[in-house]
């Protein structure tokens, strides 16, 4: 009985110890992101090569439309041969599915761009975490706008003053 009580004690002393001296830091990133002047440059960039997207898809759109109307007045008159229609309709449903193609394009050069604008802002900002943790001598560091974390308590040390600091951003 004696060597069970010790056992626990063993077993539950360090625990103790060890959450009495490690230290947690907690932060927010989407804050930060927010604030760094890489950040507002990608999303400018991102947002230009939206609009150049939006009004390529707005000029096919428009010359679809006009080439179907023009289409749908040749059949009403009754003045197209057969094959000539058969020939305007084929070449209407080939600009359909380019158009279709392109808007598909479109979706994934936005997801690529984003992607290829935003992975380094990540890394900058990961690598900040990084050293101010090791600075500030702490275990982890929980990033509370990329995990749901339902409790940060007094003891956590919020370092997203300090990140910011790290980068230069005020």
């Amino acid at each position: 009985m004696l060597k069970k009580i010790a056992l626990v004690i063993m077993l539950v002393l360090p625990m103790g110890v060890f959450a009495q001296t490690s230290k947690f830091g907690h932060m927010n990133a989407q804050e930060v992101i927010i604030a760094m002047p890489e950040f507002t440059k990608a999303q400018a960039d991102l947002q230009a090569l939206d609009k150049k997207y939006t009004e390529e898809l707005t000029r096919t759109q428009e010359e679809f439309n006009k080439k179907y109307q023009e289409f749908q007045q040749a059949i009403a008159k009754d003045s197209l041969p057969q094959n000539i229609a058969e020939r305007r309709q084929k070449e209407l449903m080939d600009m359909q599915q380019r158009q279709e193609q392109f808007q598909q394009d479109a979706q994934q050069g936005m997801q690529k761009a984003q992607t290829d604008l935003m992975t380094p802002i990540y890394k900058k900002l990961d690598d900040a975490i990084k050293a101010v943790g090791a600075a500030e001598g702490v275990v982890y560091v929980f990033d509370l706008a990329r995990t749901p974390i339902p409790y940060v308590g007094a003891q956590s040390i919020d370092l997203t003053g300090k990140v910011k600091a790290h980068l230069g951003i005020k």
